[in-house]
């Protein structure tokens, strides 16, 4: 461990279980030192095991729903009373496509769904980052992070409307993020991760056939949760102070690739 958290403040959202990202994120920040309040929906919360990371990790858990700026509220209130003071960094891991669950192919979108999954998945990144600026909770130079995929920017077509809520997550981390690097020094980004075997990765069809071939493709295969969690701690960190507006890829290569020998052996001998 290198301390890079020593005395930081955070709120992470989305933790469900071990699998999850925001779950290594947690166990990362409190081995390098800092204290941080967890936070999920009441009803994933039921799903999930997050009094068990909060008693791992000494945190409080806060239940609140993103979509609710009266929940946020409280959230970001209550945090920096807990935590006695601003707060350093909060990690956004929130993400559901109701159209996805119910099986909707992309092109028969029940729009009903369409507009639930883009409040959780993307507009609720918008409202977190409303309450934090107006309430100017956050600390100088403190950093802001959202966890996003590369069907943003390409098409991968069974990851339904995720990529739409993607697409549109990022453009609220740069016009937000504009703002509050101008007005108080804080930093927004998102990272764009490797297929990642959670539980909502696995919940996207054929998903395991692509976590397969996105590993042949990146030349350093596939990035774990783990390393994820890594990366999230290097940029709420202060060794990344200048880093803001960025969608970062962490995904072993994956994103610059356009094919690799190992995925080209599967069609040599096709005519």
């Amino acid at each position: 461990m290198y301390n890079l958290l020593k005395g930081k403040r955070g709120i992470i959202f989305g933790a469900l279980n071990a699998d999850s990202i925001a779950w290594k994120v947690a166990e990362r920040a409190h081995e390098e030192g800092a204290t941080f309040v967890l936070t999920n929906a009441p009803i994933a919360m039921r799903m999930g095991e997050i009094n068990k990371l909060a008693e791992q990790t000494g945190s409080q858990v806060i239940p609140a729903d993103a979509t609710s700026m009266e929940d946020i509220t409280n959230l970001v209130d209550q945090s920096m009373e807990i935590l006695g003071g601003k707060i350093d960094f909060v990690l956004h891991s929130i993400g559901m496509s109701a159209n996805v669950r119910r099986g909707n192919h992309y092109t028969k979108s029940n729009y009903d769904f369409t507009t639930i999954g883009w409040d959780v998945s993307a507009l609720s990144f918008h409202k977190v980052m409303n309450v934090l600026y107006n309430k100017e909770a956050m600390s100088e130079w403190g950093s802001i992070i959202a966890l996003s995929y590369m069907a943003a920017q390409r098409v991968f077509p069974d990851y339904n409307d995720m990529a739409d809520n993607k697409a549109y997550l990022e453009s609220i981390a740069r016009s937000f993020g504009y703002f509050f690097g101008r007005d108080q020094n804080v930093r927004v980004n998102t990272i764009s991760q490797s297929p990642t075997m959670t539980t909502a990765g696995s919940g996207v069809k054929g998903f395991d056939s692509f976590l397969n071939y996105a590993d042949e493709m990146s030349p350093l295969g596939n990035a774990s949760a783990l390393a994820c969690a890594d990366y999230t701690i290097s940029m709420f960190s202060d060794l990344t102070k200048m880093v803001t507006l960025q969608n970062l890829f962490h995904d072993g290569g994956f994103s610059n690739m356009g094919i690799s020998t190992e995925a080209m052996k599967i069609f040599v001998d096709k005519k």
